[in-house]
């Protein structure tokens, strides 16, 4: 399994998102990123670790920072699921879940382990949390810390 560390160049993307909407990372460039890998929408953890981070999503836009959610849901369940809770970050469809394998998110019986990658303004991988079991999720706090180390 292929797998990308801190120090490295974040692999790129263009994958389909909320509103039917085509997003790459290359857009992002010159700004700090983070891109939140979850397993599923409108799941228990899944939703209450977006929504903390939607609640919060001032501290990442103070310090310009773009959050990217990525599943392997569709769009039509992206855009529900960001309806539904309002979310102020696009959630983009990785059904082929070849984001995820480029970034060495997919578990066990190919599940997508939630994971947490914070890239700064150049595209370099500058913290990084996979979730074995994915229970839990990085509270904003630490990853705006990463984000500040990263500026």
């Amino acid at each position: 399994v292929m797998s990308v560390a801190v120090g490295e160049k974040a692999p790129g993307f263009t994958l389909l998102g909320s509103g039917g909407k085509s997003y790459s990372l290359s857009d992002y460039a010159g700004k700090p990123v983070v891109l939140v890998f979850y397993p599923g929408d409108n799941t228990a953890v899944c939703t209450k670790q977006l929504c903390s981070y939607n609640n919060e999503l001032a501290q990442f836009n103070d310090i310009g920072a773009q959050v990217l959610g990525i599943s392997a849901q569709d769009v039509a369940s992206h855009d529900a699921f960001s309806a539904k809770h309002g979310f102020g970050f696009p959630l983009l469809a990785d059904i082929e879940k070849e984001v995820a394998g480029a970034y060495g998110v997919v578990g066990l019986l190919g599940m997508v382990r939630r994971s947490i990658f914070v890239l700064d303004a150049q595209g370099v991988i500058r913290y990084v949390h996979r979730s074995a079991v994915g229970l839990t999720f990085r509270p904003v706090e630490e990853l705006v810390t990463a984000l500040r180390s990263a500026l």
